[in-house]
């Protein structure tokens, strides 16, 4: 087999392996409500599940890029997998928070261990000028694990039961482990060190804007999908489970859709890509406004509205990856796409802390307090687009100074 045709074969392999890992991360959002009953947990109890998940997955950022240079992908996304499986065993065993805490931020670490390693493959097997478009084919091809664990996994909890449905999801990550042992190869790692690679990574105004980038444009929507979009829309917008699933599952497939257009403006336009960050969270302010200012429950189409603006809130946040491509050489590529990717499931886990604290403060979830609780969005997007756009100026500053002194 041809070189081109292992590198295929391979990216694929990792790009499977990234689908398994986004189903596993989403699990959670469609279980909002039986888990509240299984493990005895309010809302600030729910929020604390997928907190500690995402948080444990943004801390696991900088030591995996670094861990992806040094010992290769294949360990990274074998050992992510396993983990993985790990974490929904102990879940679908869990009968109290502290257990389902467990499991979840098991799920965190391993989820953390794929994305990156899946970058690497892509940075080693295949030519600079293929980066941008394979980044973005990674992202929207993963967002099928999101579509899987939406209305097959409402329609399993609803007809087996908690633990039949994630033990089967624990089943599914250990095959995943198997087929990345058995069927995945890698290149040597390049010999990096550690501390000079952070550093620089981080010294890059270029890597920083691209973490702010992601925290602008992630946050939004992975609050949404990953916990407080399901009770959203079944107990305040008083939608059927079913059409809340379908919602969900309409959100990701116009993500896949929106994610080669940005993949194709970014290329185009590289010098417009902050413009195009700006006005993706622009019109989700907007629309999640319409949303919470209508008098009474919204209507569908509103919903449907919402929905599909959110969608381009993931293909946006991987425009984070490439300012990190851009300004970094292929040695930090780890480090800086663990401090991108890092910065936005921070500011996730900040916005679905927020919004359980308000609707605990609140003592219920009603519409009303559900208004309330997401309007904790608009303080994280002022900030990200601030932080944005300082530096944008920063990162052409230092552009213009190399231009005088080539």
């Amino acid at each position: 087999m041809s070189p081109r045709g292992r590198a295929v074969i391979f990216w694929i392999i990792g790009v499977l392996a990234y689908v398994i890992a986004v189903f596993h991360r989403q699990t959670l959002g469609v279980a909002g409500i039986e888990a509240a009953v299984r493990l005895g947990a309010g809302p600030a109890g729910l929020s604390t599940l997928a907190m500690l998940q995402l948080l444990v997955y943004a801390a696991m950022q900088v030591p995996v890029g670094v861990l992806a240079d040094r010992i290769g992908s294949k360990r990274m996304l074998v050992a992510g997998a396993a983990v993985m499986a790990c974490g929904q065993l102990v879940f679908a065993l869990a009968d109290g928070l502290p257990a389902g805490a467990a499991g979840r931020a098991l799920i965190g670490c391993g989820d953390a261990m794929t994305f990156i390693s899946v970058i690497r493959l892509v940075n080693v097997f295949f030519p600079a000028h293929r980066n941008p478009l394979l980044v973005q084919l990674t992202g929207l091809i993963g967002q099928l694990g999101a579509i899987a664990s939406a209305v097959p996994m409402i329609h399993s909890l609803h007809t087996y039961g908690w633990t039949p449905t994630f033990l089967g999801a624990a089943a599914l990550g250990a095959v995943a482990a198997l087929l990345l042992l058995t069927a995945l190869r890698d290149a040597r790692p390049q010999r990096v060190e550690r501390r000079p690679s952070l550093r620089a990574a981080w010294a890059e105004p270029g890597t920083r804007l691209g973490m702010w980038t992601h925290a602008a444009t992630q946050s939004s929507a992975a609050g949404f999908l990953m916990l407080w979009g399901y009770p959203f829309l079944v107990t305040g917008q008083g939608l059927a489970p079913s059409t809340a699933g379908v919602l969900l599952s309409t959100l990701t497939l116009c993500g896949m859709v929106c994610g080669p257009l940005l993949g194709y403006l970014a290329g185009r336009f590289p010098l417009r890509r902050s413009w195009m960050v700006f006005a993706v969270v622009g019109t989700t302010a907007g629309a999640w406004t319409a949303v919470l200012l209508w008098p009474g429950r919204a209507p569908l189409w509103l919903l449907v509205l919402l929905v599909v603006v959110l969608a381009a809130n993931g293909p946006a946040s991987l425009i984070g990856f490439d300012y990190a491509r851009t300004f970094n050489p292929v040695a930090r590529i780890g480090a800086a796409t663990g401090i991108v990717n890092g910065g936005g499931f921070v500011a996730s886990v900040a916005l679905i802390a927020l919004i359980g604290i308000v609707l605990d403060v609140l003592g219920e979830t009603t519409l009303d307090t559900f208004r309330w609780a997401f309007a904790v969005q608009y303080p994280i997007w002022a900030l990200g687009v601030a932080q944005v756009l300082r530096y944008r100026g920063r990162t052409r500053q230092r552009l213009r100074l190399a231009a005088q002194n080539p």
